[in-house]
């Protein structure tokens, strides 16, 4: 077998769920990048899982090197109730890769996929938008190739959600169970915490710090209650045009 031959069996559809006709802005990525992503999914679950681990990692969860506390960093300024609303990155890819490997496995979790949506497209989006905002910042503590890792690393996240709309069809109570999830980790992370202070991913200035005319809680909070409301539109959109294109 050719190259081009191999190349084009990686990223024909054949074999794969057919692909409803969606606009281009809920299905921006090609159609043959979609399909190498589903071909290579067992690959794809794997990247989830390790940076799922690496996330974990990077909240504070350190089982190495075992110089460091298990429990340091966010995680140890956190109260133990609240950790499940801490680490929100890694959640994501824990929820898409559990949606991809359940598809790989023949049946699709329409709750996991929305999960995975919400979380990949919001936190994909979000990290990088806080990284830019407060660039210096996070430059000054952060050894720079892991702040690049970290900005398109979590950009791919928003690739792999929108590939997710040619596994799932985004009922409306997924999409429900989905947007109370990251509705409430919005309430707790910016507005009411509950339990302690607000529970969003540390930046590396004070809440209060002033930017601008605004705060950098209300900046990070913004960013992030935006994307909440935009992946809601984006997955309603997804379930009414798929609906649309199967009548």
């Amino acid at each position: 077998m050719s190259i081009s031959d191999a190349l084009h069996r990686l990223t024909s559809d054949q074999g794969l769920p057919s692909a409803d006709r969606l606009p281009r802005w809920l299905s921006p990525v090609p159609r043959w990048l979609e399909n190498l992503g589903l071909r290579l999914v067992p690959a794809i679950i794997i990247i989830n899982v390790l940076g799922t681990l690496f996330g974990f990692w990077y909240y504070g969860f350190h089982p190495i090197p075992q110089t460091d506390p298990l429990i340091t960093w966010q995680f140890a300024s956190e109260p133990v109730i609240m950790w499940p609303f801490v680490p929100d990155s890694p959640l994501a890819t824990l929820f898409i890769a559990l949606a991809f490997f359940t598809w790989w496995r023949g049946k699709t979790n329409e709750y996991l996929a929305a999960l995975a949506f919400f979380g990949c497209w919001k936190l994909g989006l979000w990290t990088p938008y806080v990284l830019t905002v407060f660039a210096d910042a996070f430059l000054s503590v952060t050894w720079t190739p892991l702040y690049l890792f970290l900005f398109i690393s979590h950009l791919g996240m928003v690739i792999e959600a929108f590939v997710l709309h040619r596994i799932a069809d985004f009922p409306i109570r997924a999409v429900g169970v989905a947007l109370i999830w990251y509705g409430f980790n919005d309430i707790v992370d910016y507005l009411i915490p509950i339990v302690g202070d607000p529970h969003h991913t540390a930046i590396p200035v004070a809440d209060t710090t002033t930017v601008g005319n605004s705060t950098a809680l209300h900046l990070a909070a913004a960013g992030a209650i935006t994307l909440t409301f935009i992946a809601t539109f984006f997955a309603l959109s997804t379930r009414i045009y798929k609906i649309k294109a199967r009548s």
